[in-house]
């Protein structure tokens, strides 16, 4: 049987439903997921491998609006899109997830700088149409069945796994014929350490408010598996000021408290191990305008 195997990228608008639908595909939770902007903000590689086929899955952060004079993207922001823009030119095929039920029309010009249109199969995936009458969803697929360069319309709902089978049919078929790149029971190259990372930046966001969850980042300093015992586990959350920090701890430290315990569950239930979570707060002023503070926190 002759194998194909390749990479998809998956882009689309924050909240469309990207990382929803790749753990959706996948089976299991890979990418965090939160209703806030920037949840993603790395090119996460998802791996789907089958007797005959692995899709090594992109899932890239939310594309922004375009900057302008008046309004530049910080340099985190620059590295995120440019995070997306690096996607699109290794696919050999690209997802565009679109919010059916948020302003749909609007999605393809503020994706069209990240679409290769002609170079590459491109895939509207029109998310969410369970919130869809009947015929808002037929407007929509032939709305943008009409716009060029779109090989395919495919309607889901990622949340309740509607037709994701289509979307997996659909990257396969564009997959070229050659040997797998990774191990077939590998899910993702990230090491542990980058998604117990992931996990307590997730907690950051569904827990706390306002510009917390965008002014911090997430650094795992040590991860060391134990014999006996609990792992150990020492994250660094980094803040730009000292307020912000005073936010994240909370009174007495209540608030960082329930964060570390949330997070802790999840990262035991992840590697499947007890673990010792020790979580510090820092300030590192302006860290997402500075590209080497960028750099050394792993964007």
């Amino acid at each position: 049987m002759d194998l194909h195997a390749g990479f998809v990228a998956i882009i689309g608008k924050p909240n469309a439903g990207k990382s929803t639908l790749l753990n959706g595909i996948l089976g299991q939770k890979l990418s965090i997921v939160t209703p806030k902007a920037q949840t993603t903000r790395h090119r996460i590689i998802g791996l789907h491998s089958e007797e005959s086929f692995q899709i090594i899955f992109l899932d890239t952060p939310g594309v922004l609006r375009e900057p302008s004079i008046a309004e530049p993207l910080n340099m985190l922001d620059q590295r995120m899109m440019q995070n997306v823009r690096q996607a699109t030119k290794d696919a050999d095929a690209v997802l565009a997830i679109v919010d059916g039920n948020d302003r749909a029309e609007e999605a393809l010009p503020l994706l069209a700088p990240y679409c290769r249109k002609g170079s590459v199969p491109l895939a509207v995936v029109l998310n969410k149409v369970d919130l869809l009458t009947a015929l808002r969803l037929r407007q929509l697929v032939e709305y943008f069945e009409l716009q060029p360069g779109i090989d395919a319309v495919i309607p889901v709902s990622a949340l309740k796994g509607r037709n994701l089978k289509d979307v997996e049919e659909w990257a396969v078929s564009h997959l070229p014929e050659g040997p797998a790149l990774y191990p077939k029971d590998a899910v993702s190259d990230h090491p542990e350490r980058f998604f117990v990372g992931e996990i307590v930046r997730e907690k950051i966001f569904q827990l706390y408010r306002e510009e917390i969850p965008y002014c911090s980042t997430v650094q795992v300093l040590d991860y060391k598996e134990r014999a006996v015992g609990k792992d150990l586990v020492q994250v660094a959350v980094y803040v730009e000021h000292e307020s912000q920090k005073g936010i994240m701890v909370g009174r007495g430290g209540s608030a960082l408290k329930a964060m570390a315990t949330a997070a802790r569950a999840d990262i035991e239930a992840f590697v499947g191990r007890p673990v010792y979570l020790d979580i510090t707060v820092k300030v590192k002023e302006k860290w997402r305008k500075n590209e080497e503070a960028l750099t050394n926190l792993g964007y």
